[in-house]
C-alpha cells in the first residue's frame, strides 16, 4: 500500500483513549483535560474492523498507544482481537509502565508482542517533577514485569530537551545497557508551532521515509502527526477514510494546531 510519494505505508499506531493516569510536562496540563464521551470512543468491534481492512490493503505492523493505552478498561481483549487479524505481524504498546504488573502476563498471552516503555530519568525526585504525579518505582515494576512476561524486546523511550548527553538521558542510556535494553530518545516536539525531529535509535520523525497512520481513539484517520488532516472512520468509513490518508498524506510534516500529544499518540 503506497502513498502518492512511493513510501510503503504499513504501520498503523492506534490511541485507544485520551486518559492517563501521568501528567507529564511535555504532554498534559496538570489539571488534566476535558476528556472525550464514552460514546465518541471507538468500540473494540470499530477498530477491530478498521484494522481488519487496513491490513487487508497492506498494514503489517499495528502499535496500540493513548494516552495511556493501559487504563483503557479490557484493553487485553483489544489485542487478542488485532493479534488474529491475517496480516498483521508485529503487534507492539507503548505505555507509561505503571500498570505493567497488573497486566503484562495477559497481554503476552493475549498476543501482544512487544512494549516501548516511558522512562526520562532515574532520579525519583525529578520523576516526580516531569511526571507530576507518578513514582518512579512503578514504571521499574513495570518494566521488570515486562521482560519477566516474554515481552522483548523492551524498549525505553527518553524524552529530553535537546541530546542524549543530559544528565537524565546519560543514566537511563546506562541502566538500558545494564539490563539490555534498548533506548530511543526523542527530543521534545511541539505540534503547534511545527518543531520535531528524528528519534534517536528509532524511525519517527523521517519523513522521507515515513511508514504510518495514526487511528485517535475517536476515529479520525491521520496521515501524519505534523498536520492537520484527519479522515473519521466513523464519517467515511473504513475504506474511503483509509483512501482519503494515503492520498493526503503530505512529503513532509509541517504543523499541526488543533492535535495534541494525547490524543493522538506521539
Amino acid at each position: 500500500m503506497y502513498d502518492s510519494f512511493k513510501r510503503n505505508i504499513n504501520y498503523l499506531r492506534i490511541s485507544v483513549t485520551d486518559r492517563c493516569n501521568l501528567r507529564c510536562t511535555y504532554c498534559m496540563p496538570e489539571e488534566g483535560i476535558p476528556l472525550l464521551h464514552h460514546k465518541n470512543i471507538l468500540s473494540f468491534e470499530e477498530i477491530e474492523s478498521f484494522v481488519k481492512h487496513a491490513a487487508s490493503r497492506g498494514i503489517t505492523k499495528v502499535r496500540i498507544t493513548g494516552g495511556e493505552p493501559l487504563v483503557r478498561k479490557g484493553i487485553a481483549t483489544l489485542v487478542e482481537m488485532i493479534a488474529k487479524i491475517p496480516g498483521i505481524e508485529d503487534l507492539s504498546m507503548t505505555t507509561n509502565g505503571i500498570l505493567l504488573p497488573k497486566y503484562a502476563s495477559a497481554l503476552k498471552r493475549a498476543g501482544l508482542m512487544r512494549v516501548n516503555i516511558s522512562l526520562d530519568t532515574l532520579d525519583p525526585q525529578r520523576f516526580r517533577e516531569i511526571s507530576r504525579i507518578g513514582e518512579l518505582q512503578d514504571v521499574l515494576d513495570g518494566i521488570n514485569a515486562a521482560v519477566n512476561a516474554g515481552l522483548a524486546p523492551v524498549k525505553l523511550n527518553c524524552v529530553v530537551k535537546k541530546s542524549r548527553l543530559e544528565p537524565d538521558a546519560v543514566l537511563v542510556a546506562r541502566f538500558a545497557q545494564e539490563r539490555n535494553l534498548s533506548v530511543r530518545f526523542i527530543r521534545e516536539m511541539n505540534l503547534e508551532n511545527g518543531t520535531f525531529y528524528e528519534v534517536e535509535g528509532g524511525e519517527g520523525g523521517k519523513c522521507s521515509t515515513c511508514n504510518r497512520l495514526r487511528l485517535t481513539a475517536s476515529g479520525d484517520l491521520k496521515p501524519c502527526l505534523f498536520d492537520i488532516s484527519a479522515f473519521n472512520i466513523r464519517t467515511l468509513g473504513n475504506e474511503k477514510a483509509l483512501s482519503e490518508a494515503l492520498k493526503n498524506k503530505p512529503a513532509c510534516g509541517t504543523l499541526n494546531s488543533k492535535g495534541k500529544f494525547y490524543t493522538i499518540g506521539g
